[in-house]
């Protein structure tokens, strides 16, 4: 039984054997097959791309021929259009060339008519010349003068005659022109007078701090006076209380001081604690607030008068003049006042308006620290302002507005201008009309009394007097010192604003009538 099954087993596996055999030998059959299908396939797939890229390459070669046939066309038009205009060209050539020669047979004939007019002319002149020479010979016969001899009597007699009315032209071109530059220059000041109106308010040396009821004057006054002391010891400014309800006068020649007390005075009032130490800490910040509110007036007031590039201690001390006053008026108004003078007369004479602004802001820079430093505000301008490099027009020009020096510059005499106008206009200036005609009555009696003066006359709100001599007593080199001397006795006697002119005037006069 066992052999039998071995048998069966061995047989089964020889039948299993070539079956797999014959399946693996139909595989490989079949896969010969598949492989020569695809081959046969990429062979076709081969030849249809060969012949549609054979097509491809046709098509492109007909475009580019169509495209090569046509920019050979357009080639051609253009080269045909060329030819055309060339030939335009010629015909017009050919056409300018024809007209040249018929304007220079033209021309040609004209010369010939030119020359024979020439020709005849000069024959006319020479006959001309002839006769003139026989009428200058007749002349000198009966003049009985020869030619040199009356042409001196003759250039004499013009020389003469053209001295005469030399001398007449010159006086009215001179008269004409003083006449003209007044009226010009009395529009120019009418005109910047009247665009720039502004309102002046005097200033004054108080201050009043309201308070919210009189119990307040205590607490001000302190124990024994030690917070009042204490107050104006810090500012330098006198406190007044007295009998007014409910106010305390602060009294000082110090604009700046008594607005740093006013100030601190009112914070102390809102806060209540009056006490010294409590005092100096109001004080010190009404210093710290100060200096910031001046510097940011100085900031806004070069911003509205469209002034740059300013050192910015010069803009505080700007801030500053609106705390100074000269003659009651305040100075920093006054300074903007003449800067839109100057503006508006510079720009009629084709000046440089911001150069002329900026002169006429800083003109009286220096009285922002006259009273802190010894000199003349005009020195200290002209100091101030070289110390921070300003243009040489705008040092020019503080250091001339009051004469002290020349000025270089149109820009320095139309501040000077300015100036006199800004302080010269009624209520712009706190002078009772009582000083003032008194003033005006002095500097006339000064001049008065000089020997050989007939008669004065003080003008331009007593910024001039003006004085008439009699000729016969009184000489050039005279005049000149007799207004020398006058000057020195104004300042002498007279306490006045700015500077005031001295003219004296010495007249001759011929007169004669024609009958």
């Amino acid at each position: 039984m066992k052999i039998l099954t071995a048998v069966i087993a061995i047989v089964a596996c020889v039948f299993g054997y070539f079956i797999r055999r014959f399946i693996v030998e139909r595989q490989v059959e079949q896969a010969k097959n598949n492989a020569k299908e695809i081959i046969s396939s990429a062979k076709k797939e081969a030849a249809t791309a060969k012949k549609e890229a054979i097509l491809e390459a046709k098509e492109e070669s007909h475009r580019y021929r169509e495209s090569v046939e046509q920019d050979l066309q357009e080639r051609r038009q253009e080269v045909q259009k060329q030819e055309e205009r060339l030939i335009q060209r010629e015909n017009t050539l050919d056409r300018k060339d024809s007209a040249l020669e018929d304007r220079e047979n033209v021309i040609s004939s004209r010369e010939s008519k030119l020359d024979a007019k020439r020709e005849q002319v000069q024959k006319d002149h020479e006959q001309v010349a002839n006769l003139i020479k026989q009428q200058a010979d007749k002349l000198q016969e009966v003049a009985g003068l020869s030619e040199d001899q009356a042409k001196k009597l003759l250039l004499a007699k013009l020389k003469e005659e053209l001295a005469v009315e030399r001398d007449k032209m010159i006086r009215e071109s001179e008269e004409d022109a003083q006449l003209t530059a007044e009226k010009k220059a009395k529009s120019l000041i009418v005109s910047a007078i009247q665009r720039s109106s502004a309102d002046m308010v005097s200033e004054a040396t108080v201050s009043v701090v309201n308070l919210p009821n009189d119990d307040m004057k205590g607490r001000i006054i302190g124990r024994e006076g030690r917070n009042i002391r204490t107050l104006e010891t810090l500012t330098g400014i006198d406190l007044i209380i007295d009998d007014t309800p409910e106010a305390v006068v602060l009294s000082g020649f110090d604009p700046v001081r008594r607005e740093i007390a006013k100030m601190a005075l009112e914070r102390l009032i809102q806060d209540g604690r009056i006490h010294p130490a409590r005092i100096e800490e109001a004080v010190e910040k009404a210093r710290n607030d100060m200096d910031a509110q001046l510097r940011e007036v100085g900031e806004e007031t070069i911003f509205d008068l469209g002034i740059h590039s300013m050192h910015p201690d010069l803009i505080k001390t700007i801030g500053r003049m609106k705390y100074r006053t000269s003659y009651g008026q305040n100075v920093l108004q006054h300074s903007i006042e003449v800067a839109k003078l100057t503006e508006i007369m510079a720009a009629e004479l084709g000046e440089d308006t911001t150069l002329a602004k900026r002169a006429g802001l800083l003109h009286d820079i220096g009285k922002a620290i006259d009273h802190e430093v010894d000199g003349s505000h005009v020195e200290l301008g002209v100091e101030l302002t070289r110390k921070y490099k300003e243009n040489p027009v705008v040092i020019n020009t503080i250091a001339s507005h009051h004469g002290d020096v020349p000025a270089t510059s149109i820009i320095a005499v139309l501040v000077q201008a300015a100036d006199a106008i800004s302080g010269a206009r009624p209520g712009a200036r706190s002078e009772s009309l009582e000083e003032y005609i008194q003033r005006l009555k002095q500097l006339e009696s000064i001049a008065n009394h000089h020997k050989g003066v007939d008669h004065s006359y003080a003008i331009q709100a007593g910024r001039e007097v003006r004085v008439i001599v009699k000729p016969k007593k009184v000489s050039d080199n005279q005049a000149a010192a007799l207004s020398h001397d006058i000057k020195h006795e104004i300042e002498d006697q007279l306490e006045y604003p700015g500077h005031i002119k001295v003219t004296v005037i010495r007249e001759v006069r011929a007169v004669d009538y024609a009958k």
